[in-house]
């Protein structure tokens, strides 16, 4: 998944817990979805109409009501919630999943990286805002800081690990790229009849 795109869906709390539950089958209406997420209502109306926004999601042609429609996945909302569905097993349903750079982060961490490295891999991340992300991944030790001893002026190294790295392998696997439906061919005109000049 491109980074850019995965700091996109994040943006909103409940996202990527809305596709993993319409990965697992929850028909794509709010109150079965409100249950299965238990996320409150006007955080779980932002967030389904950012994935609509994105165009992971679209409205079920002839299905549910005008103030309460149905929602079904895009083709490329498939992928996005096969991948949902792999961060959120591999975070076994935790909160911090929820936090707007978490996945991010934790993507840029497959590998040992330091903080500017981090930081040019998520342009729009502010230092404060990527600071408390990197503490809160350590805390919960998705993430390991270790400190190149050997480098002059010492620098903390960051890399995913255990749920982390599986977290940052889930956001690997590639989004296809939408295909673009052809416009249906305009009908024939109907042959004149016999006889009739046209």
């Amino acid at each position: 998944m491109d980074i850019e795109f995965l700091v996109k869906l994040t943006a909103r709390a409940w996202s990527l817990s809305i596709l993993a539950r319409l990965d697992a089958g929850v028909p794509g209406r709010q109150a079965p979805l409100l249950a299965a997420t238990g996320a409150g209502r006007t955080a779980f109306a932002q967030s389904l109409a950012h994935l609509h926004a994105l165009g992971l999601l679209e409205r079920n042609p002839g299905h549910g009501h005008p103030l309460r429609p149905e929602f079904r996945l895009t083709p490329q909302g498939r992928a996005a919630a096969a991948a949902a569905a792999r961060m959120e097993r591999a975070g076994a349903g935790e909160a911090l999943l929820r936090r707007a750079w978490t996945a991010p982060v934790l993507a840029a961490c497959r590998e040992p990286r330091h903080f500017n490295q981090i930081r040019a891999a998520l342009p729009p991340i502010t230092d404060r805002a990527l600071s408390q992300s990197l503490k809160r991944l350590e805390t919960q030790r998705w993430l390991r800081r270790e400190v190149a001893a050997d480098r002059r002026p010492p620098r903390p190294v960051y890399q995913a690990v255990d749920a982390g790295a599986e977290i940052a392998r889930a956001v690997q696997a590639p989004l296809p790229v939408p295909i673009p439906v052809p416009a249906p061919a305009p009908a024939p005109a109907p042959a004149p009849a016999p006889g009739r000049p046209a």
